[in-house]
C-alpha cells in the first residue's frame, strides 16, 4: 500500500460562507502546497465549482473527488463522495429539487460559479445556506443509490454536526464515516464507524491544515471506498 494526504472537505467561492479568494485556481494552488494527494470540493447544497477544480487538480497531479456538502432536513451536514462527476450531478438535481431559491436572503456571499481561469460564469441562485426538504436517513440513502460515500461532517462540532444537532448518531444509519473537526474521536464514544479529519477550509491558508492519511493502492474514490471499510488492508488514519 502507498501512503496518500487527503483532504475531502474544501470549500470554494460558491460556498456562501466561503471567502471569495477561494477560487479553483487557488484551492489547487494551495493543495500543491499542502503536499495534498487528493482532495474533495464540497460546497455547500452544491457541486459546480468542482468540474473546474477537477481539471486545475488533473494537471497538478492531484486527485479531485467530485463531491458536495448536503444539508439535511435536520441541519445535519453530511459530505457526499463519488466516483463520477455524473453521479454528482444526478445528487445536485435532487438537492436542487429539494432546496429552496435564495430570494432576498441577506448576510451571505455572492456564491459564485467559476471556471479554470477563475472568471465568473454566473451567481448561484438557490439558497446554498439553507436545508434540504429530505431527511437524514433519506440524505444518506440518496448518497448510496449513486454508489456514493456519506461521511457525517465534523461530529465533534455543535454547529451542524449530527451530534450537536440531534445529540446521538441514530443506531442503524449507514454512514460510511465520521468527520472529526478536532483530532479526538474519543468525544464520540463508541463507535465502529472509521474516522477522517479534513480542513473545512473556507480561507486560502487553511487548505490541507488537516488532512486524512489513506493506505491505498492508488489515489481513486474505489480505493477510498474500500480503506472507510476496512477491506483489503486499506486504512484511513488521523
Amino acid at each position: 500500500m502507498k501512503r496518500f494526504r487527503a483532504d475531502l472537505h474544501i470549500h470554494t467561492c460558491l460556498s456562501p460562507c466561503a471567502q471569495l479568494d477561494m477560487t479553483p485556481q487557488t484551492v489547487v494552488r494551495e493543495a500543491v502546497r499542502a503536499r495534498l494527494d487528493i482532495i474533495a470540493v464540497c460546497d455547500h447544497n452544491s457541486g459546480e465549482n468542482v468540474p473546474a477544480v477537477r481539471r486545475l487538480a488533473r494537471a497538478a497531479g492531484i486527485a479531485a473527488i467530485p463531491g458536495m456538502e448536503i444539508t439535511s432536513r435536520e441541519e445535519v451536514h453530511v459530505l457526499a463522495l463519488f466516483e463520477h462527476a455524473r453521479e454528482l450531478a444526478a445528487m445536485q438535481r435532487q438537492v436542487y429539487a429539494h432546496l429552496p431559491d435564495r430570494g432576498e436572503a441577506k448576510g451571505s456571499g455572492p456564491q459564485l460559479v467559476v471556471n479554470e481561469r477563475d472568471e465568473v460564469v454566473r451567481f448561484n441562485r438557490k439558497l446554498l445556506a439553507g436545508a434540504v426538504s429530505f431527511s437524514l436517513e433519506d440524505t444518506v440513502d440518496r448518497i448510496h443509490s449513486l454508489g456514493g460515500i456519506a461521511i457525517a461532517s465534523h461530529v465533534d462540532r455543535e454547529g451542524f454536526g449530527i451530534i450537536g444537532q440531534l445529540g446521538f448518531i441514530p443506531p442503524g444509519l449507514p454512514l460510511d464515516g465520521l468527520e472529526i473537526a478536532f483530532g479526538d474521536p474519543s468525544v464520540v464514544g463508541a463507535t465502529s464507524l472509521p474516522f477522517v479529519t479534513s480542513s473545512d477550509a473556507h480561507q486560502p491558508d487553511l487548505v490541507g491544515s488537516k488532512f486524512t492519511t489513506f493506505y491505498l493502492e492508488a489515489p481513486v474514490f474505489r480505493e477510498i471506498k474500500e480503506a472507510l471499510a476496512g477491506r483489503g488492508g486499506r486504512r484511513a488514519s488521523l
